[in-house]
Parts: structure tokens; sequence; C-alpha cells
């Protein structure tokens, strides 16, 4: 006879730009001393109060790429600091949370994390400022429709993140991502949805 054993991992894994909401961190900040001496600490390294945009900005003032990146990670990783039982086994992201991730392991120091975020998140908002562009989720359609409506559009539009099977988002222009998006509708998707984000990112326009 054989024993089966089952070892479950532990691991964390941290969102990228368009998990903000106004008001995130507030929480946080109002509790724990920690996280209030880290959100001072990053409005002094940053040059403004990203707290004041954190706690009370509007959706549209999250939305700004040099904001949403730096605001995700110091929610992302100050969340982590203060939990008491933090011991992941593993630790991922996605885009840009991949920094919070090697913030929150300990391989990069809170101050030189939030710098590189920073200035990343600069690049790619003047990146964003040359078009208008976006990116828009799609539920249910299978990844070469995706890919092939993506290819049919004039205006630049790709196919961006494989997220699992049946989720897909697409990266672009905003009027080919709009395009793309009612043609992907037609062709059966459940939801072809334009996300809160600031640009075609994950795309050749960044």
């Amino acid at each position: 006879n054989f024993k089966l054993e089952t070892k479950f991992m532990k691991a964390y894994v941290f969102p990228g730009q368009g998990a903000q909401f106004t008001g995130m961190g507030k929480d946080l900040y109002e509790n724990s001393p920690l996280a209030q001496e880290l959100f001072e600490k990053a409005n002094e390294i940053l040059g403004f109060s990203i707290t004041d945009i954190m706690f009370e900005g509007t959706a549209e003032e999250l939305k700004e790429t040099k904001v949403t990146q730096p605001a995700v990670f110091l929610h992302s990783v100050i969340l982590a600091k203060t939990l008491a039982d933090f011991n992941p086994e593993m630790v991922a992201g996605h885009s840009l949370g991949e920094f919070s991730a090697l913030v929150a392991n300990g391989t990069l120091s809170f101050e030189d994390g939030l710098k590189l975020v920073s200035k990343r998140a600069l690049a790619m908002q003047k990146a964003c400022e040359i078009t208008p562009s976006t990116m828009a989720a799609v539920l249910n359609l299978d990844d070469k429709i995706v890919e092939d409506i993506c290819a049919s559009i004039d205006g630049v539009v790709v196919a961006a993140n494989y997220n699992c099977p049946g989720q897909l988002v697409i990266s672009g222009e905003y009027k080919a991502v709009e395009l793309a998006c009612e043609k992907m509708k037609e062709a059966g998707a459940k939801r072809a949805l334009i996300l809160p984000v600031g640009g075609a990112f994950h795309s050749p326009m960044m």
C-alpha cells in the first residue's frame, strides 16, 4: 500500500493595475502604527501626498498611471507587512504586482521598491499620453477567436494577458479596443469590458 501525502504551499499573489479603489489603505493607516509610518515615508519619497489621493481621491485621479501604480504597490506591500502571519512559501505578482511580491518577501527594500515603481509609472504615463489607449477583459471566448478579431481591427489592439482559460485581456488604442469589444460580443463573448486602467499595458504601445 502506498500512502499519498499532499502538502499545500502558502502562496501570496499580488495584483496589478486595475485593483485600485477610493479609500484604499485608509483602514490600515488608521489602525496600524507601522502602516501609518510606511505611508508617511511613501509621501516623503514620492514628493507628494499619495495618501490623500488613495483615501479621498476620485476614480479618475486614481486611474492615472503615475498614481495607480504606487498606490496599488503601497496597499499591497503595507497590507502584507502588517499581517501577523505573513510567512509565504511562495510569492508572485501580476505585472506591477511583481514588485509588490519582491518587497513583501524581502528581496527588495520598501524604499527601493517604491522608487522603482514610481519611475516605472512615470515612464509608462508618458507612453499613455502619446495616444489614448486602454485594456479590456474578454470572457468566455476562445483565445484564437480573440487573437483573430484583434488582427482584423484597423489600429493597434492585441491579446495581452492570458489570465486563465476563458479569460483574456486585450490592450491597445482606445477606439481599436472598443471596436474589438463589439466584435467579440457579436462572436459570442459573455463579456468584453473596458478596464479602469490608464493605458495599453502589455502591448506594443508601451
